[in-house]
């Protein structure tokens, strides 16, 4: 009932009584506030198929039975209820009833502001994801809860953004996850109003993929759809969005590219907040590897990717090291061996013949977003790996203003580039070429030009 109301202090006082001189009476109290309580007896009714207009409303509950609440009425039908079937009467006077519904009221606002106080001192970092109805968003949730991603004190609360057709599917998202009852999760919902997305947003997850069908459509018409994407959703980042908000980009197509334009259309957001995720490729590489050695791949390290994660990419295994290899040599648990050494049949076609299919077949399964990299963007790791970030000093005479793939290490919740690496003039050749992958895409996407010039592995 509403909080100030007479009638619904009587009926608490009825209530009050038969609960405690009755053995199976229980009673559940909704005290409202007298500003939301129309909207909140509006509800109620249409969720229950109910019509009543006046506080208090009591309905009965069958716990035993189950289904909906039986609709007894106001507080006239409760006094009626309590004589016919208990044989119990409340009286009160007028003045009475007006006293404990001001004490009623002034107790609901000292708890409003109880739990006001308790709310302001809970601070859980805002996620929020786009595309929430891909499959790897329902895997995603967990891991991002479990605690080794932004640390075991650390509550999160998952904003699931989509359009307003999958609007019924974030529903059942945020049901089974409700279910979970993930401990460090602080809240779940469901978004289909773009206006309002990334509202105090810590971190952005872009999961946005497009389906590439090249006997329909051109590739160049996938690439502008992708820059439309991301001018919507980078002036909403800025909007909306913390000063601080980092930015993922992840999925199976055009990862690079939606970072790069990302940062294009929302200059304010910092460039060094925003990456892709390149450890899908990586992942995959280890994982080949280290079937082909016979190891684990946790053991395979420093395997880099150069260049466009989803198009023209290079890997480099030429400074790739093995921990744990069973070899002829063994040593502590720091003592590495250089990959290379260990394939004896790495000169061999066959050899580039089945990592090159492999590889593939292995990406289709990483391919998502890998956690390592929010987990290393949160803890300090020393070994380097790869990730995508824009190139902003000309690293490895990488050109400005494109998101490039190139070793990394984290530090304090930062990166920083391994600038150590020795490049050869065949190696810059090829950074040359995939760069000129990245800046094509970019410059159809701003239709300064019309088709991209291809450059395959055939160019590299």
């Amino acid at each position: 009932g509403r909080a100030d109301c007479p009638y619904y202090a009587q009926a608490e006082l009825l209530a009050d009584y038969l609960q405690a001189n009755l053995p199976d009476f229980r009673v559940q109290k909704m005290v409202q506030h007298p500003d939301r309580w129309e909207q909140w007896l509006h509800d109620i009714c249409e969720m229950h198929g109910w019509e009543h207009r006046r506080s208090p409303i009591i309905w009965r509950e069958l716990l035993d039975r189950g289904g909906k609440g039986l609709l007894l009425g106001g507080v006239n039908d409760f006094l009626e209820y309590a004589q016919h079937y208990y044989g119990i009467t409340s009286r009160m006077l007028t003045e009475e009833m007006l006293d404990i519904a001001e004490e009623n009221l002034q107790a609901h606002r000292e708890a409003e502001k109880e739990e006001e106080d308790v709310r302001s001192h809970i601070n859980p970092l805002q996620i929020w994801i786009t595309n929430a109805s891909a499959p790897i968003c329902y895997q995603l949730i967990p891991l991002l809860t479990s605690g080794e991603v932004f640390g075991v004190t650390t509550e999160v609360s998952i904003h699931l953004l989509d359009a307003a057709k999958f609007k019924e599917h974030l529903s059942g998202i945020v049901m089974e996850v409700v279910d979970m009852a993930l401990p460090l999760l602080r809240d779940v919902s469901e978004h289909t109003e773009i206006e309002k997305a990334f509202l105090q947003a810590d971190v952005v997850i872009v999961l946005d993929d497009i389906v590439l069908k090249h006997d329909i459509q051109s590739l160049e018409t996938y690439i502008r759809a992708v820059g439309e994407i991301c001018q919507v959703y980078a002036p909403l980042i800025e909007k909306n969005a913390k000063s601080g908000v980092r930015v993922i980009s992840a999925g199976k197509t055009f990862v690079n590219l939606k970072a790069m334009m990302i940062i294009t259309y929302g200059p304010s957001i910092k460039p060094e907040n925003v990456i892709a995720v390149s450890t899908s490729w990586e992942s995959a590489a280890k994982a080949m590897l280290a079937r082909k050695l016979n190891m684990n791949p946790a053991g395979v390290k420093d395997v880099i990717v150069w260049g466009n994660i989803t198009g023209c990419n290079y890997i480099d295994l030429s400074h790739a090291k093995l921990y744990g290899y069973d070899g002829a040599i063994w040593g502590p648990a720091n003592f590495s061996r250089p990959l290379l050494n260990m394939i004896y049949d790495r000169y061999s076609t066959d050899f580039f013949f089945f990592f090159k299919v492999k590889l593939i077949a292995d990406f289709c399964r990483f391919v998502g977003l890998n956690l390592d990299t929010a987990e290393n963007m949160v803890f300090n790791h020393k070994q380097y790996v790869s990730i995508i970030f824009p190139s902003s000093s000309g690293q490895f005479c990488i050109p400005e203003g494109i998101v490039f793939s190139m070793p990394v290490r984290f530090q304090n919740g930062s990166w920083e580039v391994v600038t150590e690496i020795e490049m050869n003039e065949a190696m810059q050749e090829v950074l040359e070429r995939l760069s000129n992958d990245l800046i094509e895409e970019k410059r159809v996407v701003l239709e300064e030009i019309k088709e991209k010039q291809p450059q395959g592995p055939d160019k590299i």
